[in-house]
């Protein structure tokens, strides 16, 4: 998702640092972490080694073109349609447990502009419903990816026993659901973790993924303060294994190198009352991380890294 988007506050340009990154990526999975700092101590950082960068992203919007024929070659289409009914095994170690994955935007979006721009409450404030999302260069849309993560993923969490519930799929809703609608769904499902997947809308020369966590709020309708801890665990565990299971380094513009990011002007966050995150897996117009993007192979990485770190959660909680 770009961050000049209607749900999106841009965050205050910083410098980014060069060199190895610091302790605190270590704190995040101690074996997983420490071999990304060997890997950008040796030189092999991805992105960050040039001229030191700002948090400035290029996309003039939250919006993109229609997707051009050439994405779906770059996007292998996912095993299940989408409109199977979710349940989790009879048995497996998460029996009995809910996850809520919110697919970031939705493909419909497109179509319908009038809907999603109307206002709505997100606590602090009012935001558009929804966005239509980001997408590379040659047009792979975020909707189009976030989907086909989210179907990999509810696969590995079905088969651990789980039941998973997604904000939407396929062609149902058409647009949408709103940001605060999405919020409501893992509410109503009294999810034990949720999670919301998106890929960033960045310059180029911006790389890697970045967790965003909820902040304390406790205004209108949204009161994050039972949250805001077991989405921190929540958070740091998917941050961990994302990065051992995809070798996506974390963020080189956001989050001072620990792949965790601190906001509260997130409908989606502000409104939930169970334990959720966003992950931003990378940046859609960084040439190297959209390569990663549109990789169905690297997909399921991705799927396996966030459901490794959800597990880890639910095993903990």
């Amino acid at each position: 998702m770009s961050y000049l988007g209607p749900e999106f506050d841009p965050p205050q340009p910083r410098r980014s640092r060069r060199g190895p990154l610091t302790v605190a990526l270590a704190a995040l999975v101690p074996g997983a972490l420490l071999g990304w700092v060997v890997y950008e101590a040796v030189g092999a950082g991805a992105g960050s080694g040039g001229a030191d960068r700002t948090a400035a992203p290029a996309s003039a919007s939250g919006t993109s073109a229609v997707p051009s024929p050439s994405a779906d070659s770059a996007s292998p289409s996912a095993p299940d349609d989408g409109k199977r009914p979710s349940g989790g095994s009879a048995s497996g170690p998460l029996r009995g447990k809910v996850v809520v994955i919110d697919p970031g935007h939705n493909p419909g979006n497109f179509q319908h502009t009038a809907e999603i721009d109307r206002k709505v409450d997100i606590g602090t404030n009012w935001k558009e419903c929804d966005t239509t999302g980001t997408s590379t260069n040659d047009g792979y849309t975020e909707a189009r990816f976030t989907l086909d993560v989210a179907h990999r993923l509810r696969t590995l969490l079905e088969k651990q026993g789980a039941t998973v519930k997604l904000t939407h799929d396929g062609d149902s809703p058409a647009w949408g659901p709103c940001v605060d609608e999405r919020a409501r769904i893992g509410n109503a499902a009294h999810a034990d973790a949720a999670i919301s997947i998106h890929a960033d809308g960045s310059a180029q020369g911006n790389r890697g993924f970045h967790v965003i966590l909820p902040g304390s709020v406790h205004s209108g309708a949204a009161d994050t303060r039972r949250i805001v801890g077991p989405s921190r665990d929540l958070g740091t565990r998917i941050a961990g294994n994302f990065l051992r299971d995809t070798d996506e380094p974390p963020s080189n513009y956001l989050g001072d190198g620990t792949g965790l990011v601190t906001r509260t002007d997130l409908g989606g966050l502000n409104l939930s009352t169970v334990p959720k995150v966003f992950i931003e897996c990378g940046n859609m117009r960084d040439s190297k991380d959209a390569a990663l993007l549109t990789s169905g192979a690297w997909r399921q990485k991705a799927a396996q890294g966030i459901s490794e770190g959800i597990v880890s959660f639910l095993h903990g909680s």
